[in-house]
């Protein structure tokens, strides 16, 4: 077998051979941004019948991951603005799901926590995800699932260099 009958898919065109220029529709950023939109579509009715939809699961996490960030410093890791956050935090407060402490350092700056009901909501919240997860693990099987995993890693940690 040659290399372009190995590598072809079934339609007989080698994937090496498109140019994403002229196949948007085949570019794998297209892909990765329709893949997310299908995953936020399926957690969003989950999470909002626990109280905790996307934009609020997105928040509580990273703060779970990253105790104690400013505003700004979680706008960035969300990739939102420092006013997104700002009106969502206050929301979260509100609702006693997080609160700011001052720093201890920098008198001006907020530092942001979980309180014991956001470490709750947020524990929810998981169980709503990891059903996904399970999911997606049974749509791909076992060696996708692995694969995906670590090709997605990758082109993390490449994109960052």
């Amino acid at each position: 077998m040659d290399a372009s009958t190995s590598t072809a898919d079934p339609a007989g065109t080698d994937p090496r051979q498109i140019d994403p220029a002229q196949e948007p529709i085949r570019r794998v950023t297209w892909g990765i941004h329709r893949a997310e939109l299908a995953i936020q579509a399926a957690k969003e009715p989950g999470l909002r019948a626990i109280g905790v939809p996307n934009s609020h699961y997105a928040l509580l996490m990273t703060i779970r991951t990253y105790p104690g960030l400013s505003g700004a410093e979680l706008a960035r890791r969300l990739g939102v603005t420092t006013q997104a956050v700002a009106l969502l935090a206050t929301k979260l407060q509100t609702r006693g799901l997080i609160e700011r402490r001052t720093h201890p350092r920098h008198r001006n700056v907020q530092e942001l926590h979980l309180t014991p009901a956001g470490d709750e909501a947020l524990n929810q919240a998981e169980a709503v995800i990891v059903r996904l997860e399970r999911q997606v693990h049974e749509i791909l099987g076992p060696e996708r699932y692995a694969q995906l995993r670590d090709l997605l890693d990758g082109l993390v940690a490449d994109l960052a260099e």
